[in-house]
């Protein structure tokens, strides 16, 4: 990837919240745009695994993901990131932006800024086990509301 450029430092206002669920957690969040939705959920699940307010953005990757529809789009998405946090070298996202967001092919093409997550520095919060389908919405509503999404994680 290109070298980190002064705007990818600016951090986006936090649109999400978590809602209770039994055993799991449900991310929602919205935005502007379904782009900028899908972001927050993003970043919606690096902060319930640790405080990013401790996360540096140090270095940048990039995400692919693609589905069928919509909902297997978000979850890939979701997937992939997680993985990036799961696999070495263990890579926490402070922001995220999707690049390109193909709603015909159903593909996406991110960058996720942060940095290798580090025992002492960062803490370490819920353990997302994995993304799920359960009860995940995605609202997609032009000119009258904000998009939003719903997702159910298993931690």
């Amino acid at each position: 990837m290109d070298a980190l450029k002064e705007e990818d430092f600016v951090i986006p206002p936090v649109k999400y919240e978590y809602l209770d669920h039994t055993a799991d957690m449900q991310l929602h969040a919205w935005g502007d745009t379904m782009e900028e939705a899908f972001e927050q959920c993003a970043i919606a699940m690096f902060e319930l695994m640790t405080d990013l307010a401790r996360v540096q953005i140090k270095q940048v990757h990039k995400v692919e993901a693609e589905g069928h529809d919509m909902e297997s789009l978000l979850f890939h998405f979701l997937d992939e990131l997680l993985f990036m946090f799961s696999a070495e070298p263990y890579i926490v996202a402070k922001k995220v932006e999707i690049v390109t967001f193909d709603r015909e092919n159903f593909k996406i093409t991110a960058v996720a800024f942060g940095e290798e997550f580090t025992i002492g520095k960062h803490s370490q919060n819920a353990e997302v086990k994995a993304i799920t389908y359960s009860a995940m919405q995605i609202l997609d509503r032009p000119r009258t509301e904000r998009p939003e999404v719903f997702v159910i994680v298993d931690i």
